[in-house]
C-alpha cells in the first residue's frame, strides 16, 4: 500500500503552545521528554492573507533511536501557529524531496495551503497544509535539504 507520504519521512508531530514554557515542563514531568536548545528566529511566510515575517520559535523532543520527535512550537497570534483545542496537535511532519510536487499532490486530496516559506534556491522550504476534512490532519512539509542542520543541532 503507498500513500501520498511515506510513514519513514515522518519526523515529528507539532504542538503550537501558548505557554511555551510550561507546556515543555508538563510534558518533561509526566513523560520524561527532554528537550534540544530553542532554534528559530525571523522568517518570511507566505499567507493567504499575504506576504508577512513571523517571529517562529520551537525546540524539539531529545530522544534515542529512531522515530518521530515531538516539536513545540511557541504560539504566533493571528496566524496558523495557535493552539489547537483538544489534543494539542498541530500538525505531522514530513520530509520531503520536492515540497512544490508533494504540496500539489496534497492539494488534488482537499488540501489548502496554509503557509509556506522560499528558500534560498527559490523553490518551497515549506510548506503547511490543511484539509476541511473533519478527519484530515495538519500536514508540515519540510525540505529534506533541511534534514542535516536540523540533525546537526538536535546531535
Amino acid at each position: 500500500m503507498s500513500g501520498i507520504l511515506r510513514p519513514t519521512d515522518q519526523f515529528h508531530v507539532g504542538i503550537v503552545a501558548e505557554d511555551y514554557e510550561a507546556t515543555k515542563q508538563r510534558l518533561t514531568d509526566l513523560f520524561g521528554f527532554e528537550w534540544h536548545d530553542d532554534m528559530g528566529g525571523a522568517a518570511d511566510v507566505r499567507l493567504p492573507a499575504g506576504d508577512t515575517t513571523i517571529d517562529f520559535r520551537c525546540t524539539y523532543s531529545r530522544m534515542s533511536g529512531t522515530g518521530p520527535r515531538l516539536e513545540i512550537v511557541r504560539q504566533v497570534p493571528g496566524t496558523l501557529w495557535e493552539p489547537t483545542a483538544g489534543s494539542g496537535i498541530h500538525h505531522f511532519g514530513y520530509w520531503s524531496d520536492d515540497v512544490a510536487a508533494d504540496t500539489a499532490a496534497l492539494q488534488r486530496h482537499g488540501y489548502e495551503i496554509e503557509a509556506t516559506r522560499i528558500g534560498p534556491d527559490g523553490r518551497p522550504f515549506f510548506a503547511f497544509l490543511r484539509s476541511t476534512a473533519q478527519t484530515a490532519f495538519r500536514i508540515e512539509l519540510v525540505s529534506r535539504a533541511a534534514q542535516p542542520s536540523l540533525e546537526r543541532a538536535w546531535s
